[in-house]
């Protein structure tokens, strides 16, 4: 099988959608011009297959020729080898995105998850919310002095820390105009909202599957 293929759920329910980590992929593949299919593995009864290819159950995963990756930032790193839209190529370019991208997910993202699942629990305070103030107070200071994380232009290492800034309950979180600027930005390019319309589409097509049964 050649071609690029980004798997995800057949449907979720309303909370997630546009949030759901396959957009990461969409979004890089767009970024770059890059052709891809998107096909699904349901979101009840997991079965062998699914795990098979990820082995926690989860999505997005996504094959490439004979290559197939599971994690949306194992998935973004791949991509962003592909293209120098995503990556450069200069070697402190390159090592700058990816410092980035493993700051988007072990320091930004590994706070922000936990954070939000305790606020589901309407339980105050938060335990986390001091932790949670320091890394985005942290990260008000970075994106102060510059309007990119590396290589003074966009990379994947903006599309993933816009992506983890942008969940609505994090971005109330406190008054940050540089981080909120910063994800407007990102979040206002062509392929974010051709990434974002599709998987929203792609959900609502579950919906009316899902009516017919």
């Amino acid at each position: 099988m050649s071609g690029l293929t980004i798997w995800t759920y057949d449907w979720v329910p309303d909370m997630p959608r546009g949030f759901v980590r396959d957009l990461r992929l969409r979004w890089a593949c767009e970024e770059a011009g890059l052709p891809y299919e998107v096909r699904t593995v349901p979101l009840a009864d997991k079965g062998p297959d699914h795990f098979a290819h990820q082995p926690f159950g989860q999505i997005p995963f996504l094959r490439d020729g004979e290559v197939e990756l599971f994690e949306s930032g194992a998935g973004l790193l791949h991509l962003g080898r592909k293209s120098q839209a995503l990556m450069p190529r200069d070697p402190a370019g390159e090592a700058a995105t990816l410092q980035w991208v493993v700051a988007a997910l072990n320091s930004v993202e590994m706070v922000t998850v936990p954070w939000w699942f305790l606020g589901l629990s309407d339980r105050a305070p938060n335990g986390l919310d001091g932790w949670l103030k320091g890394r985005l107070d942290h990260m008000e200071g970075v994106l102060n002095a510059r309007e990119w994380l590396a290589a003074d232009r966009f990379t994947v290492a903006d599309l993933l820390m816009a992506d983890v800034l942008r969940i609505p309950q994090v971005r109330a979180f406190g008054d940050r105009p540089a981080t909120e600027a910063y994800v407007a930005r990102v979040t206002g390019r062509p392929a974010f909202r051709k990434a974002h319309a599709d998987q929203m589409a792609h959900f609502a097509a579950g919906d009316a599957v899902r009516a017919e049964t």
